[in-house]
């Protein structure tokens, strides 16, 4: 009876050994699997703003972009564009003035199977000020001159004002806003072009984009 008492003993640790090495292998091959293939990368990812409190805008912010990394499979890293990845903030509790916004990897929108590591920075600092709109003179911008004999009779530019509206920081500093360049260089005849309104920069946006510039061009009297 002992004997098959330390024969049964021997049978059930020996099960019991194999058992373990079967979930280590078990294991080890669910890892190798599951991570085969994959690789991190770090993608500068755009702000994105949500809930903007109504009749305020975006002043000034101290940054543009998010340093995000990101765990996936490498096929699927490699096809990932920086718009596929967007850090969204959440303005819902803004007031005028500036103030600090945080945010986290859940305010990260990426694609599928794809892990956020971590993001940096994880907070941006925004100055919101008050909308405003009203109408603002566009001065046409005409460089060059005409071919020898010939002079600028007119320069006409049609809509001769445009809405404009922005921060009201911004617009109390805007009286006019120039075309882009128009070359006549050498010209003997009249020019009409559609020609882009140039915010120079600004904070702005230009209801009307575009204006038609004219410019008359007449033989010089002798």
């Amino acid at each position: 009876m002992e004997i098959k008492g330390l024969k049964a003993k021997e049978m059930l640790v020996g099960n019991m050994g194999f058992k373990v090495l079967s979930i280590a292998i078990a294991v080890s091959l669910w890892f190798f699997i599951t991570y085969r293939g994959q690789s991190e990368t770090t993608v500068d990812s755009q702000l994105e703003f949500k809930n903007m409190p109504q009749g305020f805008e975006i002043l000034k912010q101290n940054i543009k972009k998010v340093t995000v990394n990101i765990r996936g499979h490498e096929s699927v890293l490699g096809s990932l564009k920086p718009a596929d990845v967007r850090v969204m903030v959440d303005l819902a509790n803004g007031k005028k003035g500036e103030a600090s916004y945080y945010f986290d990897t859940t305010d990260v929108k990426i694609p599928v199977n794809v892990k956020i590591l971590r993001i940096d920075p994880t907070y941006v600092r925004v100055t919101l000020d008050e909308s405003l709109s009203r109408d603002i003179e566009i001065k046409p911008y005409v460089v060059g001159q005409p071919a020898k004999g010939y002079e600028i009779y007119k320069i006409t530019v049609n809509p001769p004002v445009v809405v404009v509206e922005g921060p009201k920081t911004e617009m109390a500093r805007l009286s006019i806003l120039r075309t882009e360049p128009l070359d006549i260089t050498g010209l003997d005849t009249d020019i009409s072009q559609n020609i882009r309104v140039d915010a120079n920069g600004r904070n702005v946006r230009i209801k009307t984009p575009e204006v038609v510039t004219k410019v008359i061009i007449r033989r010089k009297n002798r």
